[in-house]
């Protein structure tokens, strides 16, 4: 009888032990400071105002999470060489591909088209119009990936050196203007910059025939475990659940562009 008892609270201490395990597992590790890197992007940060989506989004997770986070800001390259090395853990409206799926993990929380902003005087109509006229150069971020055929214009044209690069978009801007480069990728967070009256007056707006591009946090596989990982990504999904993202959109966005953005 004795015996049968002990093996009873044995089961069920080891029962109490598994559940509690589980019930870690799904929830954020904050026994270290988290690192969290941001890059400048339009309505996304903007390091003058330190206001911006991908801000609120981060002071989100920390609220929800309890976590304690070091936040830096620093090139998009930078950022994406930091998640492969696993030096950091988190940053913020990424995009996946083959050679960063074997890095990093993400959790979707909206998606966007991408759009190729052109001078009017660069003689182009159409994106094919761009790829076959050699005197035009492209201008774009060092580390940015896009949709499938914007990914392939952007190829093809770094393959003829027709590219140039920058670590930031007001750069871009400013380098679009004095006629250096002829055009330069854009997504909807740029709009209040290129709405400007010395951009909209001298640009034009051709889109790439690609789906809406899911964008979200990313881990870095090096390090989060796959368990903390799914916690992560259970935080995002609570936030879209509840509304909470489309909110913060709304903010800079109309509420049907948020809705569009966020709900997919």
């Amino acid at each position: 009888m004795l015996r049968a008892t002990r093996q009873s609270l044995l089961a069920s201490l080891l029962s109490l032990l598994a559940a509690s395990a589980a019930w870690s597992a799904d929830k954020p590790d904050c026994s270290r400071t988290l690192s969290l890197g941001m890059h400048e992007h339009g309505l996304l940060y903007s390091s003058q105002t330190g206001e911006g989506i991908d801000k609120d989004i981060a002071d989100e997770l920390v609220r929800r999470s309890g976590c304690k986070f070091s936040v830096a800001l620093m090139p998009r390259a930078r950022i994406w060489q930091l998640i492969e090395s696993g030096a950091l853990d988190f940053s913020l409206s990424g995009i996946t591909n083959d050679t960063r799926d074997r890095f990093a993990a993400f959790a979707w929380y909206f998606s966007n088209k991408y759009y190729l902003l052109v001078r009017k005087d660069a003689g182009v109509k159409t994106l094919a119009d761009f790829e076959r006229n050699a005197s035009l150069k492209l201008g774009a971020i060092r580390g940015f990936r896009y949709g499938a055929s914007a990914n392939r214009f952007v190829d093809a044209l770094e393959a003829e050196q027709r590219l140039s690069y920058s670590a930031s978009l007001d750069p871009l801007y400013q380098v679009l203007l004095e006629n250096r480069v002829q055009a330069m990728i854009i997504e909807p967070f740029d709009y209040p910059t290129i709405l400007q009256a010395t951009i909209r007056e001298v640009t034009q707006v051709l889109e790439f025939d690609d789906p809406a591009v899911p964008h979200g946090l990313i881990m870095s596989k090096k390090a989060l475990s796959p368990e903390q990982q799914r916690a992560w990504r259970a935080l995002v999904d609570e936030m879209r659940a509840d509304g909470t993202m489309q909110r913060i959109f709304e903010k800079y966005f109309s509420a049907e562009w948020a809705r569009g953005m966020t709900r997919f």
